[in-house]
């Protein structure tokens, strides 16, 4: 931790002893989202209304992360385009400090998906050719490598490419590493590191296929992710059960029933403020409802980030009883 503590205010109004430094590292791009209006038929045009905002797994998990009270870091990857000038005005906007790279002659990655009436993914689309090409040798900078000494824990997300992980690994030494899998396709990246990891942040999908395996039994999927030297992890099912393992125990929470706006992001804010909770110090149980209160606040947010107001915080997690215990 900090060798002095300071206090230092988050956007949910409280205040935190320790100025957590975190540093996330992955995904900022364009989060270009279509939500219909109508219910969706396969091969038709639709109504719906598109948007565009700043998102990525990294990035939407640093700015929960700053507002839960953490002195955040990125080192993402942009382009010399309009699109990278709205990545690095948004990371400046939440003050995040910015490690990351600009490609004055590539394209920015950015991700477009269309989403249901309900606001659940229908398909996405992710043309990030520049994370694949280019971060594994960004890790290895000095700047990078001095942050990671100066940091209490790291947040990486799977659009990193599987050397550029295995990089982080080696390079993060003692200090925690958390992972958020970011889509079945790439959450398979992170197989070589799982025995280095603190925690993974996954959907059940995500999770199956970083387990190589399908079931309806979660506890099946979480016996093979255990066995490939996983030690927690948190699988999270859209509006039912969340499944979360540490330690050799297993628990489930349930979230708070809310009005969806966007489900996009979801994942990511709980992975940021339940980061920040483990830093903090508190308990594996109190932080996943801290990671769970976050995760309903964003799926509420019409956006695919989150910023929170005074005081809801403070509310969502009230409304959040803790994980029972299970032997499954």
């Amino acid at each position: 931790m900090c060798s002095s503590p300071s206090v230092r205010s988050g956007a949910a109004g409280d205040s935190f002893m320790i100025a957590i430094r975190l540093l996330a590292v992955g995904g900022a791009h364009a989060d270009r989202r279509g939500r219909l209006s109508v219910e969706h038929i396969r091969g038709a045009s639709h109504p719906g209304v598109l948007r565009e905002d700043v998102g990525g797994g990294a990035f939407n998990a640093a700015r929960v992360a700053t507002a839960r009270g953490a002195a955040t870091s990125i080192l993402s990857l942009r382009g010399g385009d309009p699109s990278g000038d709205a990545v690095a005005a948004a990371i400046a906007a939440f003050g995040i400090r910015d490690l990351s790279v600009t490609f004055l002659d590539r394209r920015s990655p950015s991700y477009t998906a269309v989403i249901d009436r309900a606001g659940e993914p229908i398909v996405g689309v992710a043309d990030m050719a520049l994370y694949d090409a280019a971060f594994a040798k960004q890790i290895g900078r000095r700047a990078f490598r001095d942050a990671v000494a100066q940091s209490d824990a790291i947040l990486c997300d799977a659009n990193l490419p599987a050397e550029a992980l295995a990089r982080l690994a080696s390079l993060a030494g003692p200090r925690p590493l958390h992972a958020i899998a970011v889509s079945p396709a790439k959450a398979v990246r992170l197989a070589g590191i799982l025995p280095r990891l603190e925690i993974v942040y996954m959907n059940r999908r995500e999770a199956e296929a970083l387990a190589g395996t399908a079931s309806a039994d979660t506890g099946q999927v979480v016996d093979r992710l255990v066995a490939m030297g996983l030690a927690a992890g948190v699988i999270t099912q859209g509006p039912h059960e969340v499944h979360a393992f540490a330690g050799g125990r297993r628990m489930r929470l349930s979230p708070p029933p809310v009005t969806v706006g966007d489900a996009t992001g979801a994942g990511d804010a709980l992975a940021g403020a339940m980061t920040v909770a483990l830093a903090r110090g508190l308990d594996f149980a109190e932080s996943l409802r801290e990671g769970v209160a976050a995760a309903a606040l964003a799926v509420q947010s019409e956006t695919a980030g989150l910023s929170i107001a005074p005081g809801a915080f403070e509310a969502m997690l009230a409304r959040i009883d803790a994980p029972r215990s299970t032997g499954d």
